[in-house]
């Protein structure tokens, strides 16, 4: 399986309105969810999120890809 690089953000039955779209209501949360964390506590929270997420998706080769891609985009290479 590839990995989507392709907007995929979608909230089950749930209208849109005004621009407002499903990645707005996932940034929301991601940023509700770092409000009053220090800096320690924030990256806790981003390595818990990444390693549910990891499991969820279930998928070691398609985790494989998505590191390549995160790191890559990060170094450059």
């Amino acid at each position: 399986m590839m990995i989507n690089l392709e907007y995929n953000f979608r909230e089950p039955r749930t209208r849109t309105f005004y621009g407002y779209e499903a990645g707005d209501a996932f940034y929301e949360a991601l940023i509700e969810a770092h409000r009053d964390l220090d800096e320690e506590q924030s990256a806790l929270v981003n390595a818990r999120l990444v390693l549910l997420l990891a499991n969820h998706v279930g998928d070691v080769d398609l985790l494989r890809e998505a590191i390549r891609l995160a790191r890559e985009d990060v170094t450059g290479g």
